[in-house]
């Protein structure tokens, strides 16, 4: 079947499959933490039983969706001694340590506190129980700082020797291996996608309830944080998405005009393309919309300022234009469909209408997957655009790797694709049934709902007794609205 592959390609299409998997379920986890954590720490400031309903439901979700990104992020790290051997040979003394940083600090900080906050709440008491709360909310973004370093110095290679046997060695200095220049504008700008991801997400949650039932207190809560994160958010995440873009332009300029469609240069400012048909081997975009001026004057800040285009370059050198090209675009235009429906909920908030508008409503179940979309094509950007190299001007694709046949990398991408979409699919069913039942009060039980707290561990004082109304009493939740 792979007779006639290309080894190299399929080695590609292989990592690419398993990496947009598991970026899926971190993106989600990181930013499920941290609303785990607020929603504790509400929980525990007011007294009131709608924040720990609604902490003790998605923690189940987050508990299934932490695990299947745990085991879908094992198979890349085999993948680096299998089918990429020689970039783990001559990156490794690099990007080895940083990774064993990540395991050292993240994971075992996630690992150790997890148990305690999946199960410990009726053993530890509520404080500590935060505690390991905020504990495994860091360990997530500790990862993704780790992660991205390894990432951005592939992007933007620093601080580093070049061996006599063509190795990549530490320089004088580690502070410039782990803040490259592209590093913080990446961890920066994917964080708060982790963090978009899952409001939209929580907000699509929310409206599937309200659509179902419009005075659901639980439903009212979610659905309105999710909206201030969103109408709150959003514009700080399309602007580090422009400094981001600044800084790639600076270190990796071939990326950006892929990005921009501009096969040519542009002496006298260059145009924004909306849309049309990437076409490399006549180097021109076919059937453009463009908007004059637009790509300088968001690049450059000046209408009239010069754009270098892949003219410049080798062809040798050039990224897929048509891949990058549209990811960015759907990248970008998910990221102003955010900004506009969080604009949307400002205004239905202003005119009282943040439950009582279905469309709205609608709206935001239709976006919830949004961010996953986003992300993946963000991260096609970065990688293809990095392309035809591993470690940008430096090491490239077809030196990296490992010299195998075409079958054996086939035969192993099937297996991957099989057992994949079987076991993480499977998984993901399971999350959309969970999300899809509505949340149920967890402090029941005796008419002052204190029996349960007493079994978790925790005794009210009389200002937490008066702050757990009854379900029906709390419709608002304190929506903030």
């Amino acid at each position: 079947m792979f007779e006639n592959a290309d080894a190299l390609l399929l080695a590609r299409i292989q990592f690419a499959f398993t990496v947009s998997f598991h970026f899926i379920f971190p993106a989600f986890s990181i930013g499920l933490a941290s609303y785990l954590a607020v929603l504790e720490a509400l929980w525990l400031k007011t007294g009131k039983a709608l924040y720990f309903d609604l902490f003790k439901y998605w923690l189940k979700i987050f508990a299934v969706a932490f695990a299947m990104g745990v085991v879908s992020g094992i198979v890349m790290s085999y993948q680096f001694g299998t089918n990429w051997s020689v970039f783990s040979d001559k990156a490794g003394p690099v990007i080895g340590p940083l990774m064993a940083y990540e395991v050292l600090t993240a994971f075992f900080l996630e690992a150790g506190f997890l148990g305690v906050m999946l199960f410990g709440l009726e053993r530890v008491g509520k404080k500590l129980h935060f505690i390991a709360t905020l504990m495994v909310a860091a360990g997530t973004a500790v990862s993704a700082f780790w992660i991205l370093s390894v990432n951005s110095w592939m992007q933007t290679p620093a601080g580093f020797e070049m061996g006599a046997n063509g190795q990549f060695l530490p320089g004088d200095s580690w502070w410039d291996i782990v803040f490259n220049p592209s590093f913080p504008f990446r961890l920066v700008h994917t964080v708060i996608a982790a963090y978009l991801t899952t409001a939209f997400v929580v907000g699509a949650v929310g409206a599937w309830h309200l659509l179902k039932d419009r005075q659901n207190a639980h439903a009212r809560k979610m659905f309105s944080m999710a909206m201030w994160m969103a109408a709150l958010v959003a514009p700080i995440q399309i602007f580090a998405g422009d400094m981001h873009g600044l800084n790639t332009l600076e270190h990796q300029p071939a990326k950006v005009m892929a990005m921009e469609g501009h096969y040519q240069s542009h002496p006298d400012g260059a145009p924004f393309i909306v849309a049309g048909i990437p076409n490399s081997k006549e180097q021109r975009v076919d059937y453009a919309i463009e908007i004059p001026k637009a790509s300088s004057i968001i690049l450059k800040h000046d209408p009239n300022a010069p754009l270098a285009g892949l003219d410049t370059i080798p062809k040798e050198d050039h990224p897929p234009v048509g891949v990058v090209f549209w990811a960015f675009r759907i990248m970008v235009g998910l990221g102003f469909a955010m900004l506009g429906l969080g604009l949307w909920s400002l205004i239905a908030r202003w005119r009282g209408r943040l439950y009582e508008w279905p469309v709205l409503h609608k709206a935001a179940l239709v976006m919830g997957p949004s961010g996953f979309v986003a992300v993946i094509a963000g991260w096609i950007v970065t990688e293809v655009g990095r392309q035809p190299f591993t470690v940008y001007g430096l090491l490239r694709t077809a030196q990296s790797a490992s010299p195998l046949d075409a079958p054996a990398v086939g035969a192993s991408l099937l297996a991957f694709i099989f057992v994949y979409f079987a076991v993480f699919g499977t998984g993901t069913w399971y999350l959309l049934r969970l999300m899809k039942v509505a949340p149920k009060a967890q402090l029941e039980g005796d008419e002052t709902q204190e029996g349960p707290i007493r079994s978790a561990g925790i005794t009210p004082g009389p200002a937490q007794k008066q702050a757990i109304p009854p379900q029906d009493s709390a419709a608002d939740g304190g929506d903030g609205q």
